[in-house]
This record gives structure tokens, sequence and C-alpha cells, in this order.
């Protein structure tokens, strides 16, 4: 969360070399070049000057590397320690450059701004506050050091702006329409939620995001459930998952979130069920087709239950009835979760610490060793070979669904064109603009597809319904004729 942030050691000293060099831009006459800042709902102009960059520093609270902090909890922690220390701000350097989904990649987006900065220049002035700290021109200057350029043009913040005014103008210049690179979405669902806690409004965080209002709900859910999962992931002494493992997972996570409030007001148990199973498959990395065929049908199949079988090593659990809960003060006692949640739950639970172990660095609390992270991976291979069959005998069965319904569907829409062909028909013979022979020769063609259709539909029907009944008959009398 948003935090003060103590001032930098060099603050005294580049606050008065600021204050020098706007002074004198003031002071020169002539054109000012000024930037617009977004504050508090109002516009304000503030002057540009130039700085030099090894004088600046990173901005340990910017929104666009929020989650992948998470990239390194030593170095995290430092981070939130000292944050003007020259490790963490190298760490801050690295986190800019590196790939949002996965930190130990480079990012090509990065790349392709230290080109065009090393072709064309810096286009666009960067924004500091009074005491150095960038707050917009965090990835610029991360570049322009990487090309050794020795000066970065700024804005400057008034001196009055507190870490909540720092964090309001970053979160105001980021999401301007015009902006060339966006936050990744984790960041995003971040800075909703700082929003959240400053007490602003929904639809006062939809509208300064652009989203509706139902849209900041469902990202709420997603953070929250992310959050979970990776509380859930931590074992004794361990590390767990992070926020930067869920990116990449954005269309995967909503879907699950229309999914889940859909089937919760119909059956919890199932809803539950599903959430668990889907969120297993996004943790393996399937893809969002994939996941889709876990759904009520799958479910109806119980092909969950190879799953659970073998996430427990083909043991059963007790048939026992799970003990409820008593809410204390009240005597009243709650329903356990059904042990067919539970045993899903454990089963997420046993891929959730398996992933963190063989994703964990180690050299953190618990030192894990090769040993350890093989037998994690081998939980997650059994994992994935058992997913790989559940998704494709539902991918089989969904398939027969599709093609037993195919002719029905066929024919509704068929319905449906004669149904709008009666209502033009009406509107021709009215403006007296039907043209009767093409309208003639039509009819004949559905006689036709007719007489085919009645063949079909009665081969091999024993015990016709009201509908191909009819349809035979009416052939029969064609037949006769």
């Amino acid at each position: 969360m948003m935090r003060e942030l103590p001032a930098p050691p060099t603050a005294d000293e580049l606050s008065e070399l600021i204050k020098k060099k706007v002074a004198e831009t003031q002071t020169a006459g002539g054109t000012r070049e000024t930037v617009t800042v977004d504050w508090n709902e109002q516009k304000a102009y503030v002057d540009v000057i130039d700085l030099p960059l090894n004088k600046l520093y990173f901005n340990p609270s910017t929104h666009r590397i929020r989650a992948q902090r998470s990239h390194d909890a030593a170095l995290d922690t430092g981070l939130d320690q000292n944050p003007w220390s020259s490790q963490s701000q190298d760490y801050l350097r690295f986190l800019l450059q590196a790939s949002p989904t996965d930190t130990h990649l480079r990012d090509v987006d990065f790349d392709a701004l230290k080109d065009s900065l090393e072709e064309f220049g810096q286009n666009d002035p960067g924004l500091v506050t009074h005491e150095g700290i960038l707050v917009n021109g965090n990835t610029r200057a991360a570049a322009l050091r990487e090309l050794r350029v020795q000066s970065m043009r700024v804005g400057v913040l008034p001196e009055s702006f507190t870490w909540a005014d720092v964090n309001a103008v970053e979160l105001s210049l980021q999401l301007r329409k015009d902006h060339r690179r966006d936050y990744s979405y984790i960041n995003r669902i971040i800075a909703m939620e700082e929003q959240a806690a400053l007490g602003r409004t929904p639809e006062q965080i939809a509208k300064e995001f652009r989203i509706q209002v139902r849209t900041f709900h469902q990202e709420r859910w997603i953070l929250a459930t992310i959050r979970e999962l990776i509380k859930r992931s931590q074992s004794a002494g361990g590390d767990g998952l992070r926020l930067v493992d869920w990116e990449g997972a954005q269309e995967r996570l909503k879907e699950l979130q229309r999914l889940y409030v859909k089937l919760e007001t119909l059956d919890r148990d199932q809803a539950e069920i599903l959430k668990e199973l889907r969120l297993a498959a996004i943790l393996l990395n399937f893809s969002k087709t994939d996941v889709r065929y876990i759904n009520e049908d799958f479910l109806k199949e119980r092909l969950e239950e190879g799953l659970v079988s073998a996430a427990l090593g083909g043991v059963k659990r007790p048939e026992a009835k799970p003990a409820g809960v008593v809410i204390p003060g009240l005597g009243v006692e709650v329903p356990a979760a059904p042990s067919a949640v539970a045993d899903m739950k454990a089963f997420n639970d046993s891929l959730l610490r398996a992933s963190a172990v063989v994703r964990s660095k180690g050299g953190g609390v618990l030192d894990l060793g090769n040993e350890a992270k093989e037998k994690a991976q081998s939980v997650l291979d059994d994992a994935k070979r058992a997913f790989d069959e559940a998704i494709e005998a539902a991918g089989r069965s969904a398939r027969l669904r599709k093609r037993k319904q195919l002719a029905p569907a066929r024919l509704a829409e068929a319905c449906a064109s004669i149904d709008q062909c009666v209502s033009d028909l009406v509107q021709a013979r009215t403006s007296r603009s039907l043209d009767e022979e093409a309208f003639d020769d039509a009819v004949v063609k559905l006689r036709r597809s007719l007489l085919k259709l009645a063949k079909q539909a009665g081969r091999g029907v024993e015990d016709p319904g009201d509908g191909v009944a009819w349809l035979m008959e009416a052939v029969a009398k064609e037949d006769r004729q």
C-alpha cells in the first residue's frame, strides 16, 4: 500500500539545484517549456529543466513495477527498508528493464524504447519531485542511462506535493489515452486497489480508469483471489507464489470470475469446485480454450474425480461428515465446506505449494535443494498429465454435444429467417415491390428442402414426436398428390 517515504540522502542538495535551474528558466526570457499535470481535477503547468541523470532517483512507489517487485523477496524487503540505497535503486532499474510477465527475461518494449531514444532523442519530458525522485519517465531514465546520456529533461512538481499527490499525478499521466505504454495487468488492478483504499468510490475509480463499474468490481475480485492463492501457496518457512506469477492470465481470470458469479447464486459448492479447477488449470498454464472446457458439463461427467484422486495419491478420504464451525458468542454452528469442495481445495493447495517451490530461487528462510524442486516438479507434471486427459475427454464430449445440437440449431435459424420473410413479404406487398417470380422460385426450393428434410428425419424413428410426425405426414400428402 502507498506510504510516505523518507527523503533521499541528497534531497537538500538536489532541491537547491532544482530551485536554481527553475529560477533561471523563469528569468531567462523567451518561450519556456512546460508540461501539463492533472491534479485534483485541475490542470497545472510546471517548468521543464535539464537535470543530471546520475542524480535522479527511480521511484520505489511507481505503479509500473509494483507486482514485479516480488521477483526477489529479499531485495523487495530491502527496497522497503532503504529505497535510496544503491542496491535498491539497481533493483528498480533491473525491474524497469524486465518483461512484466516474466522478470527473468528482458522486455522487448524496453529495447524498442531504447532504440527510439538513441535515434530520435527524448521527445517528451519526464516528471520529478522537488527532491529529484522520478514520478514519470522511470523507464526512459533507465534506457537513457544505458545509452550513457548525461542529462534528462524533466518537469518539476511543486515542493508542497505529498506522496499521495505524487501517486495521483503518476496515475493520471498513465491513464491518458495517448500514453504509449500501459501498465501491466496486475499493476493496473493494484493501482485500482490503492485508489479504493484512499476512499474513492467505485464510480470515481471506474471513470478514472475508463472502465465500467462492474469491471472495477471484477478486477477487485481477481486481485483478492490472487492474494488468497499466494497465501495458500506458502508452506512453513518457505516462499510462496508472487503477484508477478499471475501476469498474462488476465483473460482466463476474467472468464473465471464471470463463470463463478453466474453459478454462485445457483450452486455455491459447484461454483467453488469449478473455481478451484480453473485456477489449477491456469496455474498449470493451460490455454484459454482448454480452460473453457472446465465447466458445468465437466462436473456432470465427473471428470474432476480423477484429478482429485491423482492429487491424493489414490487414497480416499474418510466419508465422515465434516465438522461445522461454531460462531463464538452465538453458539450457532455453520456447516463446514462439503468434502468435495475441501478435496478440491486440498488438490489446488498441493499444486500451489509445488509451483512455489519450483519457482523459488532458494537462499531464503528455507533454502530448498534440487531434490525438493524435483519432487515438486513431479507433482506438477502428474497434475498436468491428469488435466490433459480430463480436458481432452471434456473436449470430445463437447464436440459430440455440438454435433447433436447442430441440426436443431440450423432449423431454428431457418425458422427465424422464415419469420423475417413473412414481415418482408407483407411490406413488399404493401409497397407493390414484390418480385413474384423470384418469390415463387424460392418457395419451390423450400418445398424441395422440406421434402429432403422429411425423408432424413423419418429414417429409423419408430415413435416420432409431434414435429417429425407432422413433417412426415405433410410429405406423405405431397407424394399422394
